[in-house]
């Protein structure tokens, strides 16, 4: 019938926004508490013809997809949509839709708020002052300053050029790196990496993740940052060879860091915990309740549009809107 309800499932927790968005218009089919997964799909992947991520855990590759003969989009939640093979799917005339634009102010601010909290020792100080210290004598000076150093960006899209605004508007100054320059920028660009780590006195990683930046930032960048050099990640634990981090901090190859994200999260390697000169964010770049609900909401919009045979919202670059035939 031509008004059935499209069956779409459910990979993560059922949030409410996303529920409510979603359940009018689809029969929805969590998946994360399947037991029998091949039971599953036999019984149910011949109908489902989309697919709602809230869990980016979740590996959705090639093999995943396949089992889905009929799957024609998957709108994953987050701006990072690496636990998706969008080229496999894109390949496969299956569209892959992700929730930009809406976190991007407040991920610059968490990113914003991370590097302060790292140059000027900020979280030490707070919690030296609940252990009574303060009454002993002063909280040392902090030996960095943002006041005699330039930031570089790896990675200048939406999130990177708003970092940029705010550096600009504290009169830090800003360059970057990125495989082409960003168009509309007026800030100096880097096409070598190393070159630009030289030059810098922070490294502010907001660069996509995936295969392409895997390890990105290594033991040479690390130790072309040079002995004063600081770096933040806000991009994805991936970008970073983090035992290559941990023994540049243990050597003093670089002063601190400062991260939001890391290889097996929730997971944070000892020797970062033990580490003072290091600030450490559980994950929190967009997670502010209002945020995260309008990252919900476009979840919903992408899936809601593609039913009424609308382009949705936001496809990701591989996977553009039309899709080609399916194979």
């Amino acid at each position: 019938m031509a008004d059935e309800k499209r069956d779409v499932l459910l990979i993560g927790p059922s949030k409410p926004v996303i529920v409510n968005g979603l359940a009018p218009a689809f029969n929805l089919l969590g998946f994360s508490d399947v037991k029998d997964r091949e039971k599953f799909f036999a019984d149910t992947a011949p109908r489902v013809r989309g697919i709602a991520i809230t869990d980016t855990s979740e590996r959705i590759d090639g093999a995943f997809m396949s089992r889905f003969p009929r799957l024609e989009i998957v709108s994953s939640f987050g701006v990072g949509y690496d636990h998706v093979d969008a080229a496999w799917a894109g390949a496969h005339g299956i569209t892959v839709t992700n929730t930009p634009d809406v976190l991007t102010e407040e991920v610059a601010d968490t990113a914003l708020g991370l590097l302060l909290c790292t140059v000027r020792e900020f979280p030490q100080a707070e919690r030296y002052v609940r252990a009574g210290k303060w009454r002993e004598k002063n909280y040392p000076l902090t030996r960095a300053t943002l006041r005699n150093r330039t930031v570089g960006l790896v990675g200048m899209g939406r999130i990177g050029q708003a970092i940029a605004r705010r550096l600009e508007a504290m009169r830090v100054p800003v360059v970057y790196h990125s495989r082409k320059p960003a168009a509309g920028v007026p800030y100096r660009h880097y096409p070598k990496l190393l070159d630009m780590a030289r030059d810098v006195g922070v490294l502010l990683v907001i660069t996509p993740g995936g295969a392409d930046t895997k390890n990105l930032i290594d033991a040479e960048v690390l130790k072309a940052l040079a002995p004063d050099g600081i770096l933040i990640n806000m991009s994805r634990g991936s970008v970073v060879d983090e035992a290559a981090l941990i023994k540049a901090l243990e050597n003093k190859t670089i002063m601190s860091a400062g991260l939001d994200v890391y290889h097996n999260e929730p997971e944070v390697p000892q020797e970062l915990l033990a580490m003072e000169n290091v600030v450490l964010f559980p994950h929190l770049g967009s997670a502010s309740t209002a945020t995260r609900e309008k990252m919900d909401q476009l979840v919903v919009d992408n899936l809601l549009a593609w039913a009424a045979g609308k382009d949705p919202p936001t496809p990701v670059a591989e996977t553009p809107w039309p899709p080609k035939k399916r194979p």
